[in-house]
């Protein structure tokens, strides 16, 4: 295998599973998001609730098609640059990712149409019921694709028979481990991501001088719910991290730039510059003790080293030890600001403190950034395995020449700038646009109105 063909290959996946994975999480998100603001509008009738649906559906829809498409080309890498993983795991993937289809896809694309189109055709609480099984349905294709993620980071409940894993436990398979702590952090983290993109369109447009009840109530909720998730995530985090040290040791070695097994307490880095050749983090700042609270709960725990790890088996510990630093970091400053917030509301500020908007503005990508900082540490973090312990990352690929390789590297990156910079410059147009005004409002929930039959212009509703 051609040595350049494998970090190609592992390029574009990483490239497009990055351009990816935003799609989902924004979807995720906002779908819940809808059906709160459907069920708000069933409770109080207020109009500014099915205004707001209406908007950010429109969001919604885009961010659910270019996350359709992306996870086509994902798939269909499986067969082009990673066919010995599909030859290996297939019996284990193959089906996690059929349920997800069959109970996930099928349910949001039923009743996508309804939710989208279906605002003066069906009654409120049918529209209500479909956004609402939309919702479910992202949250079930959550499920499935995090059981197959995760049971490659701890893989058990099967055999291995003529060079591929056989399904012994499907139970043991789908809630390996790491499953619980992954599909928390995960789930939590698209609610995060959609509501700083929320909650920044609701400072932007406060920026800009608009109080109507649609921006202050987008920007109330989203800052509420991120007062809520964010410190939770912080947990879940944590949970994830003691789970990871169990599981994958070498990874948490490499994320904290460890290399000796310290006796009597491990220092944490706060930051520094890992060395691969030289085994040793270089101009690392120190806090005695700290790791062991973080990473074992005790002031004496022992973490393992990579020293203690074959060569082979180390992950690269430069890019991963960077990347969990900018989302953990990211993370504490969504903590800050949203208690930040709770302030200004408490002290009744929070929709005129202008330095309080632009700092929502400039976290509205935060998420997103924090949410691809993650999920190169996960990924990362498991190599040299593609299924961890299993099956070597240089085994799973396709016996492709670099230049193939690369010239695939080339057009994905071509089409994809394209194709997805369109659907994001849309979004971000329809962000800046915001939601309609009060007296807009009014006129675009109004029913349509259908010509009487008999009538001498038939067709004189079709501009409406």
């Amino acid at each position: 295998m051609d040595a350049k063909a494998l970090d190609l290959s592992r390029l574009q996946f990483a490239f497009t599973v990055s351009v990816h994975i935003v799609f989902p999480a924004l979807s995720i998100g906002l779908a819940s998001f809808l059906a709160v603001l459907e069920a708000c509008y069933l409770k109080t009738g207020k109009l500014h609730y099915k205004t707001l649906s209406m908007y950010w559906s429109k969001i919604f829809a885009i961010g659910f098609g270019m996350g359709v498409v992306s996870g086509v080309v994902m798939a269909y890498q499986f067969g082009t640059n990673w066919s010995g993983f599909s030859r290996f795991a297939g019996p284990i993937t193959g089906p996690l990712l059929t349920y997800e289809v069959m109970t996930a896809f099928f349910l949001e694309a039923g009743f996508l149409g309804i939710m989208l189109f279906g605002w003066e055709k069906v009654g409120a609480k049918p529209h209500f019921a479909a956004t609402l099984l939309v919702a479910i349905g992202t949250l079930i294709s959550t499920f499935w694709i995090l059981a197959s993620n995760s049971w490659m980071q701890t893989p058990q409940g099967f055999r291995i028979e003529n060079g591929h894993v056989v399904p012994v436990d499907w139970l043991a398979v789908i809630f390996n481990p790491s499953f619980p702590y992954r599909l928390a952090h995960m789930t939590m983290a698209a609610f995060i991501v959609a509501a700083w993109v929320v909650a920044a369109t609701g400072g932007w447009h406060l920026l800009h001088g608009r109080r109507d009840p649609q921006v202050k109530t987008m920007y109330s909720m989203a800052l509420w719910l991120l007062l809520f998730l964010a410190p939770i995530q912080a947990f879940v985090g944590d949970q994830h991290g003691l789970n990871t040290r169990r599981y994958q040791p070498a990874k948490i070695a490499a994320i904290e730039g460890l290399w000796e097994t310290e006796k009597g307490g491990t220092a944490l880095n706060l930051i520094g510059f890992p060395d691969m050749d030289a085994e040793t983090t270089r101009y690392a700042i120190q806090i005695p003790h700290l790791g062991s609270l973080i990473l074992t709960h005790s002031w004496d725990g022992e973490i393992r080293g990579l020293k203690e790890f074959p060569k082979e088996d180390r992950p690269y510990s430069p890019l991963i030890f960077w990347t969990f630093r900018i989302m953990a970091g990211l993370g504490v400053l969504m903590i800050l600001t949203a208690l930040l917030g709770a302030l200004l509301r408490r002290g009744g500020k929070l929709f005129e403190f202008r330095a309080y908007q632009w700092l929502t503005v400039l976290m509205g990508p935060m998420g997103i950034v924090s949410l691809i900082a993650g999920w190169i540490t996960t990924e990362a973090g498991r190599q040299p395995w593609v299924v961890y312990g299993v099956l070597r990352t240089r085994d799973a690929v396709s016996p492709l020449t670099s230049q193939s390789a690369g010239v695939s590297l080339l057009v994905f990156f071509m089409v994809y700038l394209l194709v997805f910079g369109t659907g994001i410059y849309y979004i971000l147009k329809l962000i800046y646009d915001g939601p309609p005004s009060e007296s807009e409002a009014t006129e675009s929930v109004k029913p349509v109105q259908r010509p009487e039959a008999g009538g001498r212009r038939p067709l004189a509703a079709a501009t409406e």
